[in-house]
């Protein structure tokens, strides 16, 4: 009996797994935007789709159920595909995560990354940095995480602590 259980618990965790994933592997740049609002994470990252893109930001693939979007590498100028030289912060990427926060909200993390420059020896990834915070689409971003915090909402507010009491050390003299 006791082996049949730990074969049911063995069962169960596998298929409570996903190992098939579309994200990619890495973690958003340190210096990404982010904010968290109030919607679950496929909401999150459909609204964040749809209001990059009123921006002009040509956002390529939305994965609802990874809650992940992207966009190919483009002029930042133009809004256009980036050709053969993707090097330069004219030339970025963006991609944006939606984490579940408190229940019922998300925490969205946006990053706008450039190649400062070539490095075959390196994996592309190491060689992609963060945009500065007034680079013309990092303002874009920014401005539509604003718009969806205040369309949705954020955090709630912290509430402050109550004083403490002074104790009272007359009892045990």
């Amino acid at each position: 009996m006791a082996r049949c259980s730990w074969l049911l618990l063995g069962a169960w965790v596998t298929a409570a797994c996903q190992p098939s994933t579309t994200r990619p592997s890495f973690l958003p740049l340190p210096d990404a935007a982010g904010t968290e609002v109030r919607l679950p994470t496929r909401e999150a990252i459909r609204h964040l789709a749809e209001t990059l893109r009123a921006k002009s930001i040509p956002v390529k693939t939305v994965r609802l159920r990874d809650a992940y979007l992207e966009t190919d590498w483009f002029d930042s100028r133009s809004g256009r595909p980036s050709g053969s030289r993707r090097i330069g912060p004219n030339v970025v990427r963006v991609r944006g995560w939606a984490e579940p926060a408190r229940p019922g909200s998300s925490q969205l993390v946006v990053e706008t990354a450039y190649r400062p420059l070539v490095d075959p020896s390196l994996p592309a990834r190491e060689l992609e940095r963060q945009v500065a915070r007034d680079h013309p689409v990092a303002v874009k971003v920014e401005e539509a995480l604003r718009g969806l915090l205040e369309r949705y909402g954020g955090p709630p507010a912290v509430q402050p602590m109550p004083a403490a009491q002074p104790r009272d050390t007359t009892r045990y003299r």
